[in-house]
Protein backbone atom coordinates (compact mmCIF):
# COMPACT_ATOMS: atom_id res chain seq x y z
CA UNK A 1 0.00 0.00 0.00
CA UNK A 2 1.31 3.49 -0.85
CA UNK A 3 0.18 5.22 2.00
CA UNK A 4 1.87 2.53 4.45
CA UNK A 5 4.75 3.01 2.60
CA UNK A 6 5.13 6.70 2.93
CA UNK A 7 3.99 6.58 7.14
CA UNK A 8 6.80 4.01 7.11
CA UNK A 9 9.48 5.73 4.87
CA UNK A 10 8.77 9.29 7.37
CA UNK A 11 9.88 6.92 10.74
CA UNK A 12 13.04 5.84 9.00
CA UNK A 13 13.92 8.79 7.98
CA UNK A 14 13.72 10.11 11.30
CA UNK A 15 16.35 8.29 11.72
CA UNK A 16 18.66 8.79 8.80
CA UNK A 17 19.09 12.49 8.43
CA UNK A 18 21.06 14.53 5.65
CA UNK A 19 24.42 14.04 4.07
CA UNK A 20 27.02 12.56 6.60
CA UNK A 21 30.86 10.99 5.42
CA UNK A 22 32.10 9.90 9.23
CA UNK A 23 35.37 9.07 8.87
CA UNK A 24 34.52 5.14 10.83
CA UNK A 25 31.48 4.58 9.36
CA UNK A 26 31.89 1.76 6.72
CA UNK A 27 29.13 2.91 4.13
CA UNK A 28 30.98 6.04 3.34
CA UNK A 29 29.29 8.92 2.20
CA UNK A 30 26.01 8.95 2.65
CA UNK A 31 22.44 10.91 2.50
CA UNK A 32 18.92 10.09 3.92
CA UNK A 33 20.91 6.71 4.52
CA UNK A 34 21.29 5.98 0.79
CA UNK A 35 25.40 5.00 0.46
CA UNK A 36 27.37 5.74 -2.44
CA UNK A 37 27.63 2.95 -3.37
CA UNK A 38 24.14 1.92 -3.22
CA UNK A 39 23.51 4.85 -5.00
CA UNK A 40 26.18 4.04 -7.94
CA UNK A 41 24.21 0.50 -8.15
CA UNK A 42 20.44 2.23 -8.64
CA UNK A 43 22.09 4.78 -11.10
CA UNK A 44 24.60 1.60 -12.86
CA UNK A 45 27.34 3.76 -11.92
CA UNK A 46 30.18 0.97 -12.31
CA UNK A 47 32.63 1.20 -10.10
CA UNK A 48 30.54 2.43 -7.77
CA UNK A 49 34.03 4.85 -7.13
CA UNK A 50 33.03 6.79 -9.95
CA UNK A 51 30.07 8.27 -8.64
CA UNK A 52 31.12 11.49 -6.87
CA UNK A 53 30.52 11.77 -3.73
CA UNK A 54 28.76 15.46 -4.89
CA UNK A 55 25.92 13.37 -6.32
CA UNK A 56 24.97 11.54 -2.91
CA UNK A 57 25.56 15.05 -1.61
CA UNK A 58 22.38 16.55 -4.15
CA UNK A 59 20.54 13.52 -3.89
CA UNK A 60 16.66 14.33 -3.68
CA UNK A 61 13.86 12.95 -1.47
CA UNK A 62 11.63 11.79 -4.74
CA UNK A 63 14.81 9.28 -5.65
CA UNK A 64 15.85 8.29 -2.26
CA UNK A 65 12.19 7.00 -1.76
CA UNK A 66 12.30 5.36 -5.08
CA UNK A 67 15.08 3.64 -4.01
CA UNK A 68 13.21 2.45 -0.46
CA UNK A 69 10.71 1.02 -2.04
CA UNK A 70 12.39 -1.02 -4.60
CA UNK A 71 15.39 -2.35 -2.68
CA UNK A 72 14.33 -2.68 0.92
CA UNK A 73 10.61 -1.61 1.41
CA UNK A 74 9.54 -4.93 -1.63
CA UNK A 75 12.70 -6.42 -1.01
CA UNK A 76 12.39 -7.31 2.44
CA UNK A 77 8.97 -7.88 2.04
CA UNK A 78 7.60 -5.31 3.90
CA UNK A 79 5.22 -4.56 1.20
CA UNK A 80 3.38 -7.79 2.29
CA UNK A 81 3.31 -7.67 6.08
CA UNK A 82 0.94 -6.96 8.47
CA UNK A 83 0.86 -3.54 9.65
CA UNK A 84 3.57 -2.91 12.51
CA UNK A 85 5.89 -5.57 11.76
CA UNK A 86 6.11 -4.26 8.30
CA UNK A 87 7.91 -1.33 10.04
CA UNK A 88 9.72 -3.28 12.33
CA UNK A 89 11.65 -4.88 8.93
CA UNK A 90 11.93 -1.92 6.96
CA UNK A 91 14.08 -0.06 9.31
CA UNK A 92 16.19 -3.56 9.75
CA UNK A 93 16.36 -4.03 6.66
CA UNK A 94 18.00 -0.36 5.96
CA UNK A 95 19.87 -0.48 8.61
CA UNK A 96 21.86 -3.74 8.32
CA UNK A 97 20.52 -5.39 4.99
CA UNK A 98 17.07 -7.01 3.38
CA UNK A 99 18.02 -10.49 3.99
CA UNK A 100 19.36 -10.52 7.72
CA UNK A 101 15.71 -8.63 8.74
CA UNK A 102 14.02 -11.54 6.49
CA UNK A 103 16.01 -14.17 7.92
CA UNK A 104 16.04 -12.69 11.75
CA UNK A 105 11.71 -12.40 11.14
CA UNK A 106 11.77 -15.74 10.07
CA UNK A 107 13.67 -17.29 12.68
CA UNK A 108 10.80 -15.54 14.86
CA UNK A 109 8.13 -16.68 13.62
CA UNK A 110 9.73 -19.98 13.82
CA UNK A 111 9.91 -21.53 10.23
CA UNK A 112 12.76 -21.57 7.52
CA UNK A 113 15.09 -18.92 7.45
CA UNK A 114 15.80 -18.84 4.26
CA UNK A 115 15.97 -15.52 3.51
CA UNK A 116 12.85 -15.69 1.22
CA UNK A 117 9.47 -13.89 2.29
CA UNK A 118 7.00 -16.32 0.67
CA UNK A 119 4.08 -17.97 1.56
CA UNK A 120 5.12 -19.78 4.70
CA UNK A 121 6.72 -17.21 6.09
CA UNK A 122 3.62 -14.79 4.45
CA UNK A 123 1.11 -16.90 6.72
CA UNK A 124 3.30 -16.98 10.02
CA UNK A 125 3.30 -13.70 10.01
CA UNK A 126 -0.20 -13.11 9.89
CA UNK A 127 -1.27 -15.43 12.40
CA UNK A 128 1.49 -14.37 14.82
CA UNK A 129 0.85 -12.17 17.47
CA UNK A 130 2.09 -8.68 16.00
CA UNK A 131 3.57 -7.32 19.63
CA UNK A 132 5.40 -10.46 20.59
CA UNK A 133 6.50 -10.48 16.98
CA UNK A 134 7.61 -7.07 17.15
CA UNK A 135 9.83 -7.22 20.20
CA UNK A 136 11.51 -10.60 19.65
CA UNK A 137 12.37 -8.86 16.39
CA UNK A 138 13.67 -5.36 18.38
CA UNK A 139 15.44 -7.25 21.13
CA UNK A 140 17.34 -9.54 18.73
CA UNK A 141 18.19 -6.72 16.32
CA UNK A 142 19.78 -4.86 19.52
CA UNK A 143 21.38 -8.12 20.23
CA UNK A 144 23.21 -8.07 16.92
CA UNK A 145 24.08 -4.63 16.89
CA UNK A 146 26.08 -5.21 20.36
CA UNK A 147 28.12 -7.04 18.22
CA UNK A 148 29.58 -5.09 16.11
CA UNK A 149 32.52 -3.36 15.97
CA UNK A 150 31.49 0.28 15.61
CA UNK A 151 28.65 -0.12 18.36
CA UNK A 152 30.86 1.98 20.64
CA UNK A 153 30.86 4.84 18.19
CA UNK A 154 27.36 4.56 17.10
CA UNK A 155 25.56 2.60 19.59
CA UNK A 156 23.42 4.83 21.44
CA UNK A 157 22.10 6.02 18.48
CA UNK A 158 21.50 2.55 16.93
CA UNK A 159 19.81 1.75 20.57
CA UNK A 160 17.27 5.30 20.14
CA UNK A 161 16.43 4.40 16.37
CA UNK A 162 15.33 0.29 17.43
CA UNK A 163 13.64 1.93 20.46
CA UNK A 164 11.97 4.69 18.54
CA UNK A 165 10.99 1.98 15.50
CA UNK A 166 9.84 -0.44 18.46
CA UNK A 167 7.25 2.64 19.65
CA UNK A 168 6.25 3.22 16.11
CA UNK A 169 5.95 -0.59 15.04
CA UNK A 170 3.67 -1.48 18.36
CA UNK A 171 1.38 1.91 17.75
CA UNK A 172 0.60 0.43 14.37
CA UNK A 173 -0.18 -3.18 15.15
CA UNK A 174 -4.07 -3.61 14.19
CA UNK A 175 -5.75 -5.86 16.82
CA UNK A 176 -7.43 -8.87 15.62
CA UNK A 177 -11.23 -8.36 15.03
CA UNK A 178 -14.39 -10.11 13.60
CA UNK A 179 -16.75 -8.22 11.30
CA UNK A 180 -20.48 -9.66 10.68
CA UNK A 181 -22.28 -6.90 8.50
CA UNK A 182 -21.73 -3.61 9.96
CA UNK A 183 -20.98 -4.65 13.59
CA UNK A 184 -17.19 -5.57 14.80
CA UNK A 185 -15.83 -6.82 17.74
CA UNK A 186 -12.74 -6.63 19.16
CA UNK A 187 -10.83 -9.42 20.70
CA UNK A 188 -9.32 -7.00 23.39
CA UNK A 189 -13.00 -6.08 24.52
CA UNK A 190 -16.36 -7.27 25.67
CA UNK A 191 -15.61 -8.15 29.33
CA UNK A 192 -18.32 -5.21 30.08
CA UNK A 193 -20.22 -8.22 28.95
CA UNK A 194 -19.32 -10.40 31.21
CA UNK A 195 -20.36 -8.36 33.89
CA UNK A 196 -24.40 -7.92 32.84
CA UNK A 197 -23.97 -11.84 32.06
CA UNK A 198 -23.45 -12.14 35.67
CA UNK A 199 -25.34 -10.18 37.14
CA UNK A 200 -28.06 -11.49 35.29
CA UNK A 201 -27.54 -14.87 36.39
CA UNK A 202 -26.90 -13.99 39.78
CA UNK A 203 -30.63 -11.87 39.37
CA UNK A 204 -31.86 -15.21 38.13
CA UNK A 205 -30.84 -18.09 40.76
CA UNK A 206 -31.70 -15.61 43.55
CA UNK A 207 -35.86 -15.22 42.26
CA UNK A 208 -35.12 -19.33 41.97
CA UNK A 209 -33.99 -19.36 45.59
CA UNK A 210 -36.68 -16.98 46.54
CA UNK A 211 -35.13 -14.10 47.33
CA UNK A 212 -36.33 -10.85 46.46
CA UNK A 213 -34.22 -8.62 44.09
CA UNK A 214 -34.83 -5.75 41.53
CA UNK A 215 -36.04 -7.88 38.48
CA UNK A 216 -34.35 -7.01 35.31
CA UNK A 217 -36.55 -5.48 32.54
CA UNK A 218 -38.92 -7.60 33.66
CA UNK A 219 -37.51 -11.05 32.79
CA UNK A 220 -38.33 -14.26 34.57
CA UNK A 221 -36.08 -16.09 37.05
CA UNK A 222 -35.38 -18.99 34.01
CA UNK A 223 -35.46 -16.42 31.40
CA UNK A 224 -32.47 -14.75 33.13
CA UNK A 225 -30.51 -17.77 33.90
CA UNK A 226 -30.61 -19.04 30.20
CA UNK A 227 -30.09 -15.60 28.73
CA UNK A 228 -26.78 -14.88 31.28
CA UNK A 229 -25.38 -18.44 30.22
CA UNK A 230 -26.45 -18.07 26.32
CA UNK A 231 -24.54 -14.96 26.73
CA UNK A 232 -21.40 -15.80 28.39
CA UNK A 233 -20.95 -18.85 25.92
CA UNK A 234 -21.40 -16.96 23.04
CA UNK A 235 -18.75 -14.60 23.84
CA UNK A 236 -16.72 -17.69 25.25
CA UNK A 237 -17.38 -19.02 21.37
CA UNK A 238 -16.67 -15.95 19.53
CA UNK A 239 -13.37 -15.67 21.76
CA UNK A 240 -12.46 -19.16 20.61
CA UNK A 241 -12.83 -18.00 16.48
CA UNK A 242 -11.08 -14.79 17.22
CA UNK A 243 -8.03 -16.87 18.47
CA UNK A 244 -7.99 -19.38 15.77
CA UNK A 245 -7.98 -16.69 13.09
Amino acid sequence: MADRFETCLTEVLKHEGGYSDHPTDPGGATNMGITRKTLARWRQVSPWTALPKEEVRKLGRAEAGRIYRALYWETSGADRLPTGIDLAVFDYAVNSGPDRAIKALQAVLGVAADGVVGPVTLAAAQRADGTRTINALCDGRLSFLRTLATFPTFGRGWTRRVVAVRAAALKAVRPITITKGEKTMDALSGYKTYIVAALMLLAGIAQIMGLEVPSLEGGSAGSLVLEALAIIFLRQGLKTDIGKV
